[in-house]
């Protein structure tokens, strides 16, 4: 009876893990859809706050700020 109830312990484990997995997975995919919206959200939101520099919120795709990210480094 104790083994019984050790294997559904498990299996609800087991459960959760794939839950979680499906939900990041996701999240991933809808970020990657909307990343360049999510971007000028940010971006008026930022001006909004002030921002002074427009070199500081480009107006370049997601795809354009990772290849600059990838050629100049992380620490620019």
């Amino acid at each position: 009876m104790k083994l019984s109830r050790k294997r559904q312990k498990g299996q609800a484990m087991v459960e959760y893990i794939i839950i979680v997995v499906v939900i990041a997975i996701a999240a991933i995919a809808i970020f990657g859809a909307f990343s360049d919206r999510l971007r000028s959200v940010v971006r008026g939101a930022t001006m909004t706050m002030g921002a002074t520099d427009v070199d500081e919120v480009d107006e370049g795709s997601s795809q354009e700020a990772l290849q600059s990210m990838t050629q100049d480094g992380l620490d620019e």
